[in-house]
């Protein structure tokens, strides 16, 4: 059985699909895409559907050289039965998801992304969409840290 990761944002267009295409890109460079799977979703249903927003894709394109797959999701309670670990970008999105969890069974699979950064020492991952393309570059940076801190807990735990 593959260990399941869920990123997770309030739209589902630019933290948390560059967090599962990120991870993805990591999982492949480590040859582990057979035991390791990644998923997107967003709190809100605002752009489901969507492909991942433009200056998003250009900052990981720029930065790392990778295109970001995938269209917007809205996190559905089955992901808390489908997903190992569920990575919401923010406070406010953590507690979006937790309020799902009524019978609060799942809320040892929620942890936020920042938990795994080795380099930076912000909590959350910011939100870009209402910012300059200085933003979006932080993001992808914040989230290469975040996602290779992932990788290693998650290849000595669970792996």
């Amino acid at each position: 059985m593959p260990y399941k990761l869920l990123f997770v944002c309030l739209g589902n267009i630019c933290r948390s699909p560059s967090a599962e295409n990120i991870m993805n890109h990591l999982i492949e460079q480590a040859d582990l895409s057979e035991h390791i799977l990644c998923d997107s979703a967003g709190t809100s249903s605002y752009h489901v559907g969507s492909p991942p927003d433009r200056r998003m894709s250009a900052a990981a394109a720029t930065k790392l050289g990778i295109k970001l797959r995938g269209r917007a999701r809205q996190f559905q309670k089955s992901d808390f039965q489908n997903f190992d670990l569920i990575l919401p970008m923010d406070r406010e999105n953590y507690e979006n998801i937790l309020t799902l969890d009524r019978t609060k069974q799942y809320q040892h699979k929620v942890r936020l992304m920042c938990e795994f950064c080795s380099q930076h020492t912000l909590k959350e991952v910011p939100d870009p969409y209402y910012g300059g393309q200085e933003g979006f570059n932080q993001v992808i940076d914040l989230l290469i840290d975040a996602c290779e801190g992932l990788l290693t807990k998650v290849k000595s735990e669970e792996l």
